[in-house]
């Protein structure tokens, strides 16, 4: 009976402390998501390395990926991997300028492939993820709270999203992804401006200019 007592009061108290646990890691990401929201802009330039144990890819092993992104509530323009990605709040244009191609989408990508996508960075977290609070590190002399975000669904190519808040500023520094292929893409930030004097087409499609340079627009 005493063993019983016990087992019981150790699984209670062990699901106390989880629960506070996930319940401090939501209010931090809600203070971060609520922070950075209120800008009214947003420039960050990353740093993307990719690691695979398995395959014997470690980080470090290629040089990192640079890019950046201006955001701007829900619209975006990123430059990744020689492509410009241009979402309005409505269409999506992803400009080759290599080959001058320009595929048009008429929604901003459904991250259903578990990819976090630019106008999500903030949100994503709020929908289909448990969370847990991992530990605290020094990085670049900065203090970096990691929280660990688990896929509610099984069969998510994503294993799980790590993310590194800055104690400091209280903005998201880090973000490591795990796949199912226990590949590992880490980015970091390496540049972060706010309120930003943007021209008021920045986030528009000028179909009239590429059409005059010859892209192919789909």
């Amino acid at each position: 009976m005493k063993k019983t007592v016990s087992l019981f009061l150790s699984l209670f108290l062990t699901s106390i402390v989880i629960s506070q646990n996930n319940e401090s890691a939501h209010t931090l990401l809600d203070a971060v998501s609520e922070k950075m929201s209120a800008y009214k802009n947003m420039f960050i330039g990353f740093s993307q390395t990719l690691s695979n144990e398995e395959a014997g890819i470690k980080e470090g092993d290629e040089l990192p990926i640079k890019g950046t992104i201006h955001l701007q509530n829900q619209k975006y323009r990123l430059n990744y991997l020689g492509n410009q990605f241009l979402f309005d709040g409505n269409k999506l244009f992803v400009i080759n300028h290599d080959e001058k191609e320009i595929s048009v989408s008429n929604n901003d990508l459904s991250g259903d492939d578990g990819f976090i996508y630019p106008s999500k960075l903030l949100t994503f977290y709020k929908e289909g993820y448990t969370l847990e609070m991992g530990a605290i590190e020094k990085i670049q002399g900065r203090k970096i709270q990691f929280v660990t975000l688990n896929p509610i669904d099984s069969a998510s190519e994503i294993i799980k999203v790590e993310l590194g808040i800055d104690l400091d500023n209280y903005h998201i520094f880090k973000l490591i992804q795990t796949g199912a292929n226990s590949a590992k893409t880490t980015f970091t930030i390496t540049q972060f401006k706010i309120n930003e004097t943007l021209n008021e087409n920045f986030f528009t499609f000028n179909r009239a200019a590429f059409v005059n340079k010859n892209y192919i627009i789909d």
